[in-house]
């Protein structure tokens, strides 16, 4: 089993920066990928960010130029740099993480962590 943590959130406000840590841990692999998502009520869950055990990335297009996703494979973490947040980005955070290479939809991810609450105030 892998259990997978976050940690970093806050209530901000808007054009603030805030950085989110993941970290996971149990049967863990070389070739394990971290990726993040977001949920705001009433909405899906939407992919945000991602990182194969290869360091390759995949940003959502709406994060792109302002959120940067890093990790440390042999330490299995993954943390989400969020620059320039908006009010937009007001979600409860998730990091999940799965074997083999990185992916965008959440369906594809076998590990779940319980959500980290961003907040972006106007």
């Amino acid at each position: 089993q892998v259990r997978v943590t976050e940690s970093g959130g806050g209530l901000v406000q808007a054009g603030d920066s805030l950085r989110l840590s993941c970290k996971a841990s149990g049967r863990t692999t070389s070739t394990f990928s971290i990726g993040w998502f977001r949920q705001s009520p009433g909405a899906e869950r939407e992919f945000v960010a991602a990182i194969s055990w290869n360091g390759s990335t995949y940003y959502a297009d709406r994060v792109k130029g302002r959120f940067t996703i890093s990790g440390d494979n042999w330490k299995n973490t993954a943390d989400l740099q969020m620059n320039s947040l908006k009010p937009e980005d007001t979600a409860l955070y998730f990091c999940a993480g799965r074997y083999l290479k990185a992916a965008t939809t959440a369906q594809e991810y076998d590990f779940w962590g319980q959500g980290t609450q961003v907040t972006v105030s106007a």
